[in-house]
């Protein structure tokens, strides 16, 4: 065991109390092995890494944390294109990543050596071990893209197994890690490709998917960009927002984007104003020819209506409903960002009871101007919404 230290030192949010317990293991065979001797203990336990996800009470935690801190990357596999994929462009690179390293600098050290997949993924605090649990994304890529699987130490056999990616229940920063599967993530293995094998001998990154960062880049989607430029001009575009981790800056004193998308069907899509941002998730289907008899004229038609989710704008209906970026309750210490609705902040000294406070007004307001309810993303220990 080691000294316990408070959740608003460990955490972006800078809020929560202290822990009963802490384990903080720096080595894979240590973390396994501390692991192990708390699930022994029959004591309330949580993972904690980077702490950027993670929002817990004033009151701290009345269990152990196993605070991973663990570091180490790993080519264990490279290869020639594979002839069934030349698109993708490039030898393919596998990487084997601790736990606790740092995400981004992660995301650095790929680009540094040309190995494009996870580029548009910058700026995005918190550990390794954590990615999977959000599926986390920005920007046209997620991590499912480039993930192969984990190593993953099961809370059930007490055994580390390796799990590949189609294991993982991965969807929207969602996860079966997110989901109950109890355990450890020991280590991540990334496929990425070493674009400079190309003629051109230039770094570049994978074909560009989000129609935001074209538009920085002055590109159209589908167009394949300097590594290191996505990397700057993704970085650029999160600091805007308060997304990139600034002691200077009280705006990135938050748990990043607060709210997720929201997923709905068509039908309640069509509800809201025309306006409203939304994305139908997958494509159109072909057109076909609906018998008489399937179809008696009223209520949505079998097979057309209501098909496709449609992911909706968190941000525009926080800002239609009237929370207007840099809103604060009376007296509270915490407010939504200045640079991005999304985003809930300490500006200095709030209370994860005045966030919790704050996140349950935002939740209000946007179910009652709209219907729609809001999911939190953080992790929230010992809060309720």
């Amino acid at each position: 065991m080691t000294e316990p230290i408070a959740f608003s030192e460990l955490t972006t949010m800078r809020v929560g109390g202290l822990p009963a317990a802490m384990v903080a293991p720096e080595t894979e065979q240590a973390l396994i092995d501390d692991t192990l001797v708390v699930w022994g203990m029959d004591e309330e336990w949580m993972l904690l890494g980077g702490g950027s996800n993670t929002v817990v009470c004033d009151e701290g935690f009345a269990g152990i944390v196993i605070r991973v801190l663990t570091r180490g990357v790993e080519v264990v596999a490279e290869a020639e294109q594979s002839p069934a994929s030349p698109e993708a462009g490039g030898r393919v690179v596998r990487l084997r990543v601790q736990a606790g390293e740092p995400w981004d600098e992660l995301v650095a050290f790929t680009v540094d050596r040309g190995w494009a997949g996870i580029e548009a993924l910058s700026g995005i605090p918190g550990s390794c071990g954590a990615a999977p649990v959000q599926n986390i994304g920005a920007y046209g890529q997620e991590l499912s893209d480039s993930l192969v699987a984990v190593d993953f130490l099961d809370y059930e056999t007490g055994e580390v197994r390796r799990m590949e990616s189609a294991e993982l229940g991965l969807g929207y920063r969602t996860s079966a890690l997110k989901q109950g599967l109890r355990g450890v993530v020991v280590a991540i293995e990334l496929s990425l490709r070493d674009t400079r094998a190309d003629a051109s001998g230039v770094a570049v990154s994978q074909p560009i998917a989000y129609a935001q960062l074209a538009s920085a880049l002055g590109v159209t989607i589908g167009d394949r960009v300097e590594l290191g430029t996505v990397r700057a001009t993704v970085l650029g575009l999160r600091t805007a927002k308060g997304m990139v981790l600034d002691p200077n800056d009280p705006d990135t004193a938050s748990a990043g984007s607060f709210f997720t998308n929201p997923i709905v069907t068509e039908q309640f899509a069509r509800t809201l104003p025309a306006k409203a941002p939304r994305w139908v998730l997958e494509p159109e289907l072909p057109d076909r020819i609906i018998p008489l008899d399937e179809y008696a004229g009223v209520g949505p038609m079998p097979g057309i209506d209501d098909v496709h989710p449609v992911k909706l704008s968190a941000a525009w209906l926080i800002e239609n409903s009237g929370v207007r970026k840099g809103f604060h309750l009376p007296g509270s210490r915490a407010a939504v960002s200045s640079k991005h609705t999304l985003a809930l902040t300490n500006t200095g000294g709030a209370s994860a009871a005045e966030i919790a406070e704050l996140a349950r007004f935002v939740l209000g307001r946007v179910q009652s101007e709209f219907g729609v309810n809001l999911q939190a993303e953080p992790v929230l220990v010992g809060l309720e919404l």
